[in-house]
Order: structure tokens, then sequence, then C-alpha cells
């Protein structure tokens, strides 16, 4: 059985889908066989633009999970948080589904890494929350964070979410782009790994040999 990791931003637009393209890349690099899913796309139909953009970046084409419907088993048109875009269609989100998916493509691959929509408190059903399955689940859990204003609020309170569920921390991913202010770049990250350290213990990951890659084509 393979590992599962859940790629969660502190918020929208957090920098995710790249996070989690990049570390599909690497590892295809490494000779891992590694495979990338969506929990729930909102804002498309019948396919997940998410999904397009970790195969740009992983440089390969369709997996034949793609097609079977595994990696993006939940998808709903209108760009909202999960529960309200099901509703509009009349619909629910089946977390089984979900959950079965997520199983099926860890039988097959030995990473898979379930990229989330929005930040962990995003509501999946009226009565389930994105960290609350996760913690069911027992998913380790991968943050994307920022420089941004507001981004150490919103990573702390992450951080005791994903604590006080004693869930697994993988890792903390700081996103640089777009570039924060100085000051900030140089104190945010300090903030994090100590409030990280306070609250959950990461484990030590030498990122330094991820390829430096202009991804920039994929999004013109």
């Amino acid at each position: 059985m393979g590992m599962v990791y859940f790629i969660s931003g502190i918020d929208t637009d957090s920098g995710k889908t790249v996070a989690v393209g990049l570390m599909a890349r690497y590892l295809l690099m490494q000779g891992v066989k590694v495979i990338t899913a969506k929990l729930v796309q909102t804002g498309n139909e019948g396919f997940s633009e998410d999904l397009l953009k970790h195969r740009a970046m992983m440089g390969v084409g369709e997996f034949p999970e793609d097609t079977e419907g595994l990696t993006a088993p939940q998808i709903f048109k209108f760009p909202a948080s999960p529960h309200l875009s099901a509703r509009l269609e009349g619909r629910s989100v089946d977390v089984e589904v979900i959950c079965d998916a997520v199983r099926t493509l860890a039988t097959r691959y030995e990473v898979v890494l379930v990229e989330g929509a929005g930040g962990l408190a995003v509501p999946l059903t009226e009565a389930l929350l994105t960290v609350d399955l996760v913690a069911q689940e027992k998913w380790p859990i991968i943050l994307v964070t920022s420089g941004k204003l507001g981004s150490l609020n919103h990573t702390i309170l992450s951080l005791e979410a994903v604590a006080q569920r004693h869930i697994p921390l993988a890792g903390v991913v700081y996103n640089e782009c777009p570039a924060p202010h100085p000051c900030i770049a140089s104190d945010t990250p300090r903030m994090i790994a100590r409030w990280a350290d306070r609250l959950v213990k990461i484990p030590e990951v030498d990122f330094s040999k991820l390829p430096d890659i202009d991804f920039s084509p994929i999004f013109e």
C-alpha cells in the first residue's frame, strides 16, 4: 500500500497546486511511482484544471486513473466551498467516493499526493470539515503557506487544527511568490518554524535538490 499525503493551503490561492506539481515531478525524477489527485474540484465541469497543471509540471500526459475518475472523484461547476457548490447542483459531496478513490490509488502507486480545496476548515458537507476527513483517514499533512499579509495568523491556526486532531505534519512549504517585503520574508519563516515546532514536530527534509524549473509558461 502506498503512502498518501494531503496537501493543504492556509487559504485559497496559497500555491498548493504548484507545490503538488513540484513535489510530484521531483519524486518522478527520483524514480518514485507517484500520482496526484484533487480531493474536490469546484469551478470546473467534467475535468480538474488543477490536475492538468500537475500533469504539465510532471511532464506527463493523462494517467489511466484520470480517465477512470479516480484522481478527481468529485467535480462541481460553481467556484465555491464544496458543500455550497454541491448544493447548487442538487447534490452532496460523496465522501465515501473520495476515500475509496484515494485508497484505490494507494494500491497502485507508491505515493499519492492529494490536493485539497482551499484551507483546512473548508466544509465538505454541512457537518464535515476537510481537516476532519484528513484526521479520519490518517493522511499526513503538508501545509503550504507564504509571506503575504495575514499568513502568520492563518498558518498558526492551521497548525493548531492539525495538532488538536493529532494529524501527522509531514512539512510546511513556504511559497515566496509573490515575493513579500524583505522584512516579512526574513521574519515569517522563522515564526512559522517556531510555532510549528511548538505545536507539532516536523521531520527535517532537504529540499535543496529540487529542480530549478520555470513553470510560468504553464499559467500563460
